[in-house]
C-alpha cells in the first residue's frame, strides 16, 4: 500500500454512452462494432481539439476529462453534433446515437486512470440524457451558466446508486433566445422522494402526449385523444397507479429521454410515441421504456385507414392497453425474482404467485395459491388478493367442471373484492363467470357489462360474454366478442380457450371452414385441450372429410382414453339441443356415419 501513489485534483468528467449498441450487436455485430469505433474516433477527436482526454473505456462506454467544465460542455455538443450528422446519412436500423453526462468535482488520479464519486456521478447522470443528449449535474452547470448559451431544463433532485447525497440533474441544449445559462424548471413535488419509489413498491406508469410527426395539425386532437384513452384503461386496469394527465402532458416535448422524464414523474414505466397521416390512412409508433434503466420493454407500428376517426381511437387505445398492461406484469414478474423474501411486499407477492398461475403445471398453480395466500395474511383487504384468489378458484372450478365449492369461493371472494372497489372490473367479471359455470348466463351477462363497462379492454370479460351469448344460442352476438379478444389480448396464455369457444360459436353457424381452422389454432396452443379436437372432429365429419376426422379422432382417443360424452354434456347451454348438436357430429366419426345429420335450432328459430 505504501508504493500505491496518487494525487487529488478538481477535474470534470464526462461520461460518454453509445445507446442502442447491445441491439445492434444482435443485429449484425461486425457492422455494429465498426459503427461504434467510427463514432469513438470522432468523439476522440473533439475531446482532444477542446483539451480533453478520453480514458477507461470499457465496452461502449467511452470516459473523457477536461480541466474546465465549459470545454467538456463544447466538446460534448461537438461530437453529438458530428454523430447526429453521421447517423442522419446511415441505415435507419444501424444509427448509434451517444449520449453524455458532465460533472464537475474532487477526483483521484493514478497514472492515467480517475477514480471517485464525482466520475460515478457523472456515468449515472448520464442515464438521464435523451438520445444524442446531454445531462449536466448542478456543480457542473454552476461553472459554465454564465459563460455559454446553452439552455438548461431542471430535472431536479435524484438519489443515485451508491452516492449518498441527492444530485440535482439539469439536461443541456444548444443555445436559444434566452439569457445564457438560465434553466427551465420543470413543476414538480419532491423528486428525490418519487425517484426512490422507481425500483421498489408498485409501479407507476406515465403515458405522454404522442408527438405529431406529421405537417397537418388537425390531427393533434387524435394524437391527445389517443394518449387520454390509454390513461383511462390502464387506469381500470387497478393494480398498477397511472400519472395524470395534467403532469404527463407538461413533456409534449419527448426530448428529455424517457429515463429523465419517468425520474420526474416518479414513473417507472414510460409510453410514448408519434402519429403520422397518410393518404387515407393513420400510423402510430408507441413504447413502453423502463424509465429505471431506460430499457425498452415493448414497441410496436399501428396502421388503420382514416374512415372513422372515433372507431379509430377507440380501437387503437384499447389495443394499446391490452398489450401494455400484459408487458407490464411480465417485467414485474420478473422483477419480484430479485427481491428478498423476507422485503416482499403484497403486491409482489401477487406478481410472484400470477408467474406461477402462468406456467400452468399442477405444482405451479398450488406455488401460485401458496404467494396468494401469504398474500391474504399480509393483507386481507386487498382488491388485488381477494381478485388473484378468486381467479385462483375459478380455474380450479374450470379444471373440475364447474366444481360447486371452489364456485363458492370465487363469488365469496370476488365479493370481498367488490367491497373494497366497486369500480374494479375484475370481480364483476369473475361473478360472471361463476354464473356462467353454474348454468346461469342471463345473470352471467349482467356481471361482465358491468366489468366492461368500468374497463372496455378487459379480454377476459369480453371472452366471457361471449361464452354467455354462445350458451343462450346466440352464437352470432358471441364471435365478435370472441374475434375482439384476439385483437386486445393476442398473447393471452389462455388463448387456446377463447379459440376453442369461437371454433364452438362457428359450428353452431354450419361455418365448418373457419370451425376446423379456429380448432387447428387452438390446439397449437394447447395441444392436449380436448374441447378443440373434438369440436374438430364434428367439424371434418360435417365438412365431408371422414379420413381426415378419424385421423384426428385416433389422436383424440390416445390423449384422452377415458373421455366420455358426458363432459360435453355437463356444458349449460340454456338449450341442450345444443349439447346434442356437438356430441352428434362427433359420434358420426365413430359410428362412420355420411355427413349431413339433421339441423337442430334455437328457441327463436335460428339453426344451430
Amino acid at each position: 500500500m505504501a508504493d500505491w501513489h496518487y494525487t487529488r485534483q478538481l477535474a470534470t468528467i464526462v461520461s460518454i454512452d453509445a445507446v442502442g449498441f447491445s441491439r445492434l450487436m444482435g443485429l449484425d455485430d461486425v457492422s455494429a462494432v465498426a459503427a461504434f469505433e467510427e463514432r469513438r474516433n470522432i468523439i476522440i477527436e473533439s475531446c482532444g481539439v477542446f483539451g480533453g482526454r478520453t480514458f477507461g473505456a470499457a465496452g461502449d462506454s467511452i470516459m473523457a476529462e477536461f480541466g474546465n467544465p465549459i470545454e467538456a460542455l463544447r466538446a460534448a455538443f461537438d461530437f453529438q453534433d458530428r454523430i447526429a450528422t453521421l447517423n442522419a446519412s446511415a441505415d435507419d436500423n444501424m444509427q448509434m446515437p451517444f449520449r453524455a453526462g458532465i460533472n464537475t468535482g474532487d477526483v483521484i488520479v493514478r497514472d492515467d486512470s480517475l477514480y471517485g464519486d464525482d466520475v460515478n456521478i457523472a456515468a449515472r447522470i448520464q442515464e438521464f440524457a435523451p438520445h444524442n443528449g446531454l445531462a449536466i449535474s448542478e456543480t457542473a452547470w454552476h461553472h459554465v451558466k454564465d459563460k455559454s448559451t446553452a439552455e438548461f431544463t431542471d430535472l431536479g433532485e435524484f438519489l443515485l446508486k451508491n452516492i449518498t447525497l441527492p444530485v440535482r440533474v439539469l439536461i443541456a441544449t444548444r443555445g436559444g433566445d434566452g439569457a445564457p445559462g438560465r434553466p427551465r424548471t420543470i413543476a414538480q413535488p419532491n423528486t428525490a422522494h418519487q425517484q426512490k419509489h422507481l425500483s421498489s413498491g408498485p409501479p407507476a406508469i406515465a403515458v405522454l402526449p404522442f408527438r405529431n410527426d406529421g405537417s397537418e395539425r388537425d390531427i393533434d386532437y387524435i394524437a391527445d385523444g389517443l394518449a387520454e384513452d390509454i390513461i383511462y384503461g390502464l387506469s381500470n386496469t387497478r393494480w398498477i397507479s397511472v400519472i395524470a394527465k395534467s403532469s404527463s402532458f407538461q413533456f409534449r416535448d419527448d426530448a428529455l429521454g424517457a429515463t429523465a422524464i419517468g425520474n420526474v414523474l416518479g414513473a417507472r414505466y414510460v409510453v410514448g410515441g408519434a402519429l403520422s397521416r397518410g393518404a387515407g390512412s393513420i400510423r402510430l409508433n408507441a413504447s413502453l421504456v423502463d424509465a429505471s434503466n431506460g430499457r425498452l420493454v415493448w414497441s410496436r407500428r399501428f396502421e388503420r385507414e382514416l374512415v372513422d376517426i372515433f372507431k379509430l381511437q377507440d380501437e387503437i387505445g384499447s389495443e394499446i392497453v391490452s398489450m401494455l398492461e400484459k408487458e407490464v406484469d411480465r417485467v414485474e414478474q420478473t422483477r419480484t425474482f430479485q427481491v428478498p423474501w423476507e422485503s416482499l411486499e403484497t403486491w409482489q407477492l401477487v406478481r410472484r404467485g400470477r408467474w406461477h398461475m402462468n406456467r400452468r403445471t399442477r405444482k405451479d398453480t398450488e406455488l401460485a395459491r401458496e404467494f396468494f395466500e401469504k398474500a391474504y395474511l399480509e393483507d386481507p383487504n386487498s382488491s388485488a388478493v381477494l381478485n388473484e384468489l378468486a381467479w385462483w378458484h375459478f380455474w380450479r372450478a374450470w379444471l373440475r367442471f364447474g366444481d360447486s365449492d371452489e364456485l363458492e369461493k370465487v363469488t365469496s371472494y370476488a365479493r370481498k373484492a367488490l367491497l373494497v372497489d366497486s369500480q374494479d372490473a375484475r370481480p364483476h367479471a369473475y361473478l360472471g363467470v361463476a354464473d356462467i359455470m353454474r348454468g346461469r348466463p342471463k345473470s352471467a351477462l349482467e356481471h361482465l357489462e358491468d366489468a366492461l363497462h368500468i374497463n372496455p379492454s378487459f379480454a377476459f370479460a369480453r371472452s366471457a360474454k361471449g361464452s354467455a351469448h354462445l350458451l343462450l344460442g346466440e352464437a352470432r352476438k358471441a364471435i365478435p366478442l370472441f374475434q375482439d379478444v384476439e385483437r386486445l389480448s393476442p398473447f393471452d396464455l389462455y388463448a387456446f380457450h377463447n379459440l376453442g369457444e369461437l371454433a364452438a360459436g362457428y359450428c353452431f353457424i354450419h361455418d365448418w371452414t373457419s370451425a376446423i381452422e379456429t380448432a387447428d389454432r387452438s390446439l397449437s396452443l394447447s395441444p392436449g385441450y380436448f374441447y378443440a379436437r373434438f369440436l374438430k372432429i364434428g367439424a371434418l365429419m360435417r365438412s365431408g372429410q371422414p379420413d381426415a376426422a378419424r385421423r384426428e379422432l385416433a389422436v383424440f382417443q390416445a390423449r384422452h382414453p377415458d373421455f366420455s360424452s358426458e363432459r360435453v354434456g355437463w356444458i349449460p347451454f340454456a338449450d341442450k339441443a345444443a349439447n346434442a348438436f356437438l356430441i352428434e357430429n362427433f359420434e358420426m366419426a365413430r359410428t362412420h356415419e355420411p355427413a349431413g345429420g339433421k339441423c337442430l335450432q334455437t328457441e327463436d328459430g335460428r339453426h344451430l
